[in-house]
């Protein structure tokens, strides 16, 4: 069994036991809430902590989160999270014993739900909810599943909060909240507040019993990992680019120097350089196609604030006090809040402190995947403390995490340049990021992905300004509440929402389409001002044959942007960005002579009738407009259908206009035209 294998059954397994002690203990069952509103998605588990492949217990799902830029497939970067919370001189009420360490933890690879840390409630406030996005009248939005707005707040300050609430085992409470941002300078990192309370509460049946509590460590950890898109449809065929063995993991704290900030402390990771192949990977280009860089990510987090102590509020620069770099595998990756020797094993972890060398510096150069001795990488490591927590005490610990690097389109346009130097030796001359130009492609192409070093950076600055801001930046228009695209036979009809019409500093909209698939490049096709602005268009440069994606922001006059003043803030495109294909339909037939009723007979039971319109039936060969009227065989209307999309089809779903499901029987439908023309067919219904 290779390492892989091994670890994905480990997890598996793990996941299968924490959802079996929810089930039999009493224990909340998971909760998971998308933050899926931004270029930047993640996935939140109501146990505290995003554990391996915690979300859908799928072995193929090791690499799942932080997905950015978020539209494209596989562009994931995070394999696991864990939260550990450890003490000293602990008496354990279950063992009868005082423990020099106890650690109650969730992940990186199990946790009990039941008596550990215990989610009590999860749920996400939003301040407004997502828009109805329609294609050819069915639902075709993501966000319909995923972002699940359990409260609607427009008071506040972020797009989306979650706010999730557990108990410990140690008598520490955690509140820990989430922000995200729709606005499009600010949609690619999260903002988590904590608070650790000592509330005595150590059950989910509310027992209290306090102690105070000393050494206390808060603990995090972060497995990325960078090669999802490789490993999935790419030519890499090692497994533990998936997992994040070849991650390169940097810690550092500068001071800005730009009035306003304070010193910044932050870790984060990125594609190490793998030996494998015969080439310098950084970027991991598709070197048997088109060369485009699959893994240009950075990501990592940034402290906004921990508390100096319990008595202390004021944010402590020496915060986080350990900064190491833990073993995916070989650091103490499982949990027993029973076993004194492992709990003393993570304890010595969380409070490591930093390390003389950071990874990225003890690396250097050199391959990732052959650095170290652990064959599942290396993680980050973020230990806050010790504290002294006495009952009713509590410690504030803000973070931001983000992901940011060149764009995809960079991407491309970097990696093919770079596939002529490789494969065809082309010198370019290639253009560098501060405007000199190089003959050598590696130079060119490293230069380009490691600017979003300098990128991730500019991201921390901006959470911070937003902490520093209380969460308040300039907000765009909201998107339309409704965004309807329908087929046609000579154009594709787009209509929406007039909601955003009235929001301050409103000045139209913008629509962008994308052509045979929803995860590639948008174009922008329409736009209108509010002098100018109307709420529908229609597509007419469709063509046959092609499949169409659109989505749709609402714009401002720019004149609370901030970072580019005068350009103007848009509502994010997630919003409306539709998953299902618009198409120009068959063309309409000039009479009537051509009518069809597909399936004929209609057997409701066999489900055959495709996937696109599963349960109903169609008629085709219509003229461009007219009208559908469907009888019972004695005579009774139950149904009238005005056909007028110009097209030669018409999609019915079986329901009579009272929303009754038709019996089964013999119908008869009869077509007219607005110039008196009549056409007259029966069909049958097995129900």
């Amino acid at each position: 069994m290779n390492m892989l294998s091994h670890l994905k059954h480990h997890s598996i397994f793990c996941c299968v036991l924490l959802l079996l002690v929810a089930e039999h203990s009493g224990a909340q069952s998971q909760v998971v809430r998308w933050m899926r509103i931004g270029s930047l998605h993640n996935w939140y588990s109501s146990y505290g902590s995003e554990m391996e492949i915690g979300r859908t217990g799928d072995a193929n799902d090791q690499n799942d989160g932080l997905r950015w830029p978020a539209e494209f497939q596989f562009m994931n970067n995070i394999a696991g999270k864990s939260m550990w919370i450890g003490t000293t001189n602990y008496y354990d009420r279950v063992l009868k014993t005082t423990l020099s360490h106890k650690v109650v933890a969730v992940g990186t690879r199990s946790t009990d739900p039941a008596t550990e840390i215990m989610p009590v409630s999860m749920k996400m406030v939003g301040k407004f909810r997502s828009p109805n996005v329609l294609v050819d009248g069915e639902t075709a939005t993501e966000n319909k599943l995923n972002d699940k707005v359990d409260e609607v707040d427009p008071t506040i300050p972020s797009d989306r909060l979650i706010i999730n609430e557990l108990h410990t085992a140690l008598g520490i409470s955690i509140t820990r909240k989430v922000y995200a941002f729709s606005q499009q300078y600010n949609d690619n990192y999260f903002i988590y507040d904590f608070v650790f309370k000592n509330t005595g509460v150590r059950d989910l049946k509310g027992t209290v019993d306090a102690d105070t509590l000393t050494g206390v460590y808060f603990f995090f950890q972060y497995r990325y990992s960078h090669g999802n898109e490789m490993f999935k449809v790419g030519p890499w065929l090692l497994n533990s680019i998936d997992w994040g063995r070849n991650s390169v993991n940097q810690v550092i704290g500068y001071d800005l120097n730009v009035p306003g900030f304070d010193s910044v402390r932050a870790q984060y990771s990125w594609y190490g350089r793998v030996s494998s192949y015969p080439f310098d990977d950084i970027g991991a280009p598709f070197y048997t196609t088109d060369g485009h860089l699959g893994a240009v990510q950075y990501v990592g987090t940034t402290t906004l604030h921990a508390d100096k102590s319990s008595i202390d509020k004021s944010d402590d620069l020496a915060q986080p006090r350990t900064t190491k770099y833990v073993g995916s595998d070989t650091g103490p990756q499982t949990n027993d809040q029973y076993n004194p020797l492992q709990m003393t094993r993570k304890y010595e972890t969380m409070s490591a402190g930093h390390a003389t060398q950071t990874h990225a510096d003890a690396l250097g150069e050199g391959f990732a995947n052959q650095w170290g001795s652990d064959a599942g990488g290396f993680a980050q490591g973020q230990g806050f403390g010790p504290y002294t927590l006495n009952p009713g005490d509590s410690i504030h610990i803000v973070m931001a995490e983000a992901v940011d690097g060149i764009s995809r389109q960079k991407a491309f346009e970097v990696g093919g340049n770079w596939l002529k130097w490789y494969s065809a030796n082309d010198l370019g001359p290639f253009v560098l990021p501060n405007g000199t130009s190089t003959t050598d492609g590696k130079v060119y192409k490293n230069a380009w992905v490691k600017t979003g070093e300098d990128s991730l950076k500019r991201t921390f600055r901006r959470a911070r300004q937003t902490f520093k801001n209380n969460f308040t930046i300039p907000s765009p228009p909201p998107p339309p509440n409704l965004f309807e695209v329908n087929s046609g036979g000579d154009r594709i009809k787009l209509k929406w929402g007039t909601n955003a019409a009235s929001a301050p500093n409103f000045n139209g909209y913008e629509i962008y389409r994308a052509i045979g698939k929803p995860d590639t490049f948008y174009t922008k096709v329409f736009e209108c001002n509010a002098s100018n602005a109307v709420h529908e268009w229609d597509d007419t440069s469709a063509l046959r044959s092609q499949s169409y994606y659109y989505f749709i922001v609402s714009k401002d006059n720019g004149s609370t942007n901030t970072v580019q003043p005068g350009n103007p803030l848009r509502s994010n495109k997630f919003f409306t960005m539709t998953n299902k294909a618009a198409y120009l339909q068959r063309p309409p037939k000039p009479d009537l002579s051509s009518i069809r009723i597909v399936p004929n007979p209609f057997n409701i039971r066999l489900r055959s009738f495709g996937d696109r319109y599963p349960d109903r039936m169609a008629f085709y060969g219509l003229p461009g407009v007219c009208t559908i009227k469907i009888y019972t065989e004695r005579g009774d209307l139950i149904k009238t259908i005005n056909h007028t999309n110009s097209t030669a089809d018409e999609i019915w779903d079986s329901l009579t206009d009272s929303r009754q499901i038709i019996a089964s029987g013999v119908y008869i439908a009869v077509f007219e035209t607005s110039d008196g023309k009549r056409a007259i067919q029966k069909f049958v219904v097995i129900r």
